[in-house]
């Protein structure tokens, strides 16, 4: 068995392709549509394809980038017939899609002497970002790291409730105050515990939903001053949590936190209930930030780690 194996087994590949499969029956009834009736890529061809592409949520400039590399494709090897597309749309998907510039979550690890990790997780309410962190904390636990939470969401009850009941599940500590209290305070306590505990990953839960997005950059800016008087480089990481059943709107929700923060990491969530996990291609490609993770059910270990061969092979999988 190979790295890429251990990475990404059997068991996460059905998990994912099952999770995927109201979008592989939305993207693939599109583009049999696309090419019925043809023997060649030609131009109507490719016109019928880029609409199919919009209208499975890939999105206009993402569908704009695949089309002129499958027409360059076209142009270069002269004749292409239509057996040769899915394999050709296949690579040319994948191509767009962003590696990692490290490997620190490819299977829930962190870097070397990085001790503690900390991840800062934002996101909008809704999007399952609560939920997320709770499925982080399970992995990277069962992978055999010591997880500390902190509640520093402060502006909602709930928050704070839902994140406890998490830490309960997934059987790791948690850090919180009051509602109302400092979130910045909330972040500083949860650093500083952390350290003294000698914990290996840091997840600071925030608020999801601030005044404006002048309040947004000021709260997360000074989250971020506080805990680099214990760890100067730190966050190591910004997470931000999106709800891929909205389709485009999530497109937004990307544009105003990446405008709000220095986004480093996305997990895109809710995917097994949509047909719209088109949206993916067109988050990623758009501010060219890597998908970390993908959210495609219920259960603590439905948080996938994101291989972008594996989640383009599932969108292709014929059965």
């Amino acid at each position: 068995m190979g790295l890429f194996d251990k990475i990404f087994g059997k068991k996460e590949k059905q998990t994912l392709d099952q999770g995927l499969e109201k979008t592989r029956e939305n993207f693939f009834s599109r583009i049999t549509k696309a090419v019925a009736g043809k023997s060649t890529v030609d131009d109507e061809l490719l016109d019928n394809l880029e609409e199919a592409l919009v209208s499975a949520d890939v999105g206009i400039e993402t569908t704009v980038k695949i089309i002129e590399k499958i027409e360059k494709r076209v142009a270069r090897d002269k004749y292409i017939n239509t057996s040769e597309l899915s394999t050709i749309l296949k690579e040319e998907i994948e191509s767009i899609l962003v590696d990692a510039k490290e490997q620190s979550y490819r299977d829930f690890s962190t870097p070397s002497g990085t001790k503690p990790y900390i991840i800062l997780v934002v996101g909008v309410n809704g999007v399952g970002k609560t939920t997320t962190i709770g499925k982080l904390a399970h992995n990277f636990q069962s992978a055999g790291k010591s997880v500390l939470l902190g509640a520093a969401d402060t502006f909602r009850a709930a928050a704070v409730d839902q994140l406890t009941i998490w830490s309960e599940r997934a059987g790791v500590p948690i850090v919180k105050k009051e509602m109302g209290a400092d979130p910045a305070s909330v972040a500083f306590d949860t650093v500083n515990s952390a350290v003294a505990r000698g914990s290996d990953v840091v997840l600071i839960d925030t608020a999801g939903r601030l005044h404006n997005k002048a309040h947004l950059m000021e709260e997360l800016s000074k989250i971020r001053r506080v805990i680099q008087k214990v760890i100067p480089d730190a966050p190591h990481e910004v997470l931000l949590v999106l709800d891929g059943s909205t389709g485009q709107n999530a497109l937004e929700q990307a544009r105003h936190f990446t405008a709000a923060t220095d986004v480093t990491s996305l997990a895109i969530t809710k995917l097994d209930g949509t047909a719209k996990g088109g949206v993916v291609l067109a988050i990623a490609s758009q501010f060219a930030i890597p998908v970390k993770f993908v959210g495609v059910g219920e259960k603590m270990e439905d948080l996938l780690v994101f291989n972008k061969h594996e989640f383009v092979d599932s969108i292709f999988k014929l059965s």
